[in-house]
Parts: C-alpha cells; structure tokens; sequence
C-alpha cells in the first residue's frame, strides 16, 4: 500500500505556500470532512499556510462487520490496548511520510510542516511525528488516542523532541473516551516531548473553542 499516493483536497493561500498543515480525519470521513474549516480558522493571509486533507484508503473495517469505508488502519477491537490495528498504521504512516516529503520538494521545508489528525488520523499523527527524521513545526491530535504506547519509548526519533504538540479532547466523548487521549498525553509527557493537554465540553467533534485555539496554535508555531 505504501507505494501509491494517497488523493487529498488541497486549500491553497491566496499568497504563494510558505507552511503546510497536513490533516487526517477520522474512521468513514474523508479528506472533504475538514476542508470546510479552514475559513473558520482565520489564518492571517501573510502566513501562507497550505492546508492538505488527504483521504485514506478504503478497507475492511472489523467492529463494523466487515464494511469497506476509509480508514487509517483496521479496528478489531475497542479494547484500550488493541484498538489501533498496527500493520494498518504503519502503512498510512508510510502514506503520510510521502506526502510530507512531496511538500518538501515543492518548497515547503519540514520545519514549517504541522501535521494533524482528529480520531483515527490523530493516531497516525503521533504515531508518525514522534518517528519521522525530519523535524516538524507542530504535532496536533485531536480526540485520538496512541497506538502502542509502550513501544514509544524504544522507537522514538529525537528529531520531534521539543516540537509542540497539541492534543485535546472532548470531555463527553462515546466513542474515544477522554481517558486514552489524556494516557497519549502523558506517555508523550514521560518520554520528553513537548506536549500540551486541553480538554472541551463537547462529545467526539470539534468545538467553535477548540477552532480558536488551534488557529492561536497554528499561528504561533508557523509564524
């Protein structure tokens, strides 16, 4: 799988791209479940962010009998150690690394890269941006959780060590509960990284709040 690239929806700046915020959605969404914020964001023209949604492959899902939808990696379990399928997650890493180094390429040095993902695509941004050589701008996981944190400590790259990474989570989510995000947090805490925890009274979504935040976050990190 990691040798095909994955579709995306691209939101351009009105001035030529000097940063990117790549972004991973969550299980069934797709690239265009996002793209609509970026308005909402209120990013100053003069940063010149590229926001990148990609979509990602389509498969078998197991807790929903089987059903082909787009998702990071398979679910066999809601089990808090086994949720995140790892073959699975390895291979979207390989996806998104591409991706990230099709950016380079066109201009778009590491250091002005976020990468981002809500749920399912939160996984795969910790998973990723606590491994990758390059170093990022910023890391941002939104109501996700880890894959195998136990292993962090032993796969991690140094590269990402001190770059910010924003996680936050809705109080009232069903379907990630708040608890496994928090337990990213601190992993991520324990191993040296440069995390911060913010939490919202909402369920398994985004909030007018947390888009105000991550803009203030987004500007910060890429100005």
């Amino acid at each position: 799988m990691s040798d095909q690239e994955l579709p995306y929806v691209e939101v351009n700046p009105t001035n030529p791209a000097k940063a990117a915020v790549i972004w991973l959605h969550g299980l069934g969404d797709s690239g265009n479940g996002f793209a609509p914020i970026v308005p909402e964001l209120n990013i100053p023209p003069q940063l010149a962010i590229r926001f990148i949604f990609p979509h990602a492959p389509i498969r078998p899902v197991t807790i929903n009998n089987g059903m082909p939808m787009r998702a990071w990696y398979d679910i066999k379990s809601m089990d808090f150690a086994s949720r995140a399928d790892r073959t699975g997650v390895n291979e979207s890493a390989a996806l998104v690394q591409s991706l990230i180094d099709k950016e380079i390429t066109q201009g778009i040095p590491a250091e002005k890269i976020v990468l981002a993902g809500f749920s399912q695509g939160g996984v795969i941004a910790l998973h990723l941006g606590t491994r990758i050589k390059q170093k990022l701008a910023g890391i941002m996981s939104l109501s996700s959780y880890m894959c195998e944190p136990e292993k962090l400590t032993a796969e991690a790259h140094t590269a990402n060590k001190h770059t910010p990474i924003f996680i936050a989570h809705g109080q009232q989510d069903e379907v990630v509960p708040m608890f496994m995000g928090n337990a990213a947090y601190k992993v991520l805490v324990e191993n040296g990284y440069q995390a911060s925890w913010i939490e919202y009274m909402m369920q398994h979504n985004v909030c007018a709040q947390e888009l105000n935040d991550i803009s203030k976050w987004l500007q910060k990190v890429l100005s």
